[in-house]
């Protein structure tokens, strides 16, 4: 079994069952005793923001901030620097605990020993 998973989260309300799905994913994993690292990029970067996730909604699948508030207490969560900047979000804006890191970041991650990625 990889000692750590990275998910790189794309979707957000522009694809709701692959962002649920994403975050679905990372918080089952962390309740599992897995490191975990939740990559915010692309329409999921607005989920690093105050109150935006409990806007979300899909039928039948738990509810998004229940997911990020565990994948927040028991893994990690960065968004996207470039992601960031394009949406004019500073770390200032984002939620405690959500930190803005770029590619090369993403890459040494994913690329270390015992490392699984997913992307969705």
């Amino acid at each position: 079994m990889a000692d750590k998973l990275v998910i790189k989260v794309t979707a957000g309300s522009d694809s709701p069952e692959r962002c649920s799905q994403a975050f679905t994913v990372a918080a089952v994993a962390v309740a599992s005793g897995v490191e975990v690292s939740l990559w915010l990029t692309g329409e999921s970067a607005w989920f690093a923001l105050p109150g935006r996730a409990a806007e979300f909604e899909l039928p039948h699948s738990a509810p998004l901030p229940d997911l990020l508030d565990a994948v927040l207490a028991g893994g990690s969560v960065t968004l996207c620097t470039q992601c960031a900047a394009r949406r004019d979000i500073t770390a200032e804006d984002v939620l405690e605990g959500v930190r803005i890191a770029g590619a090369q970041v993403f890459v040494a991650e994913a690329m270390a020993e015992g490392v699984r990625a997913l992307v969705y």
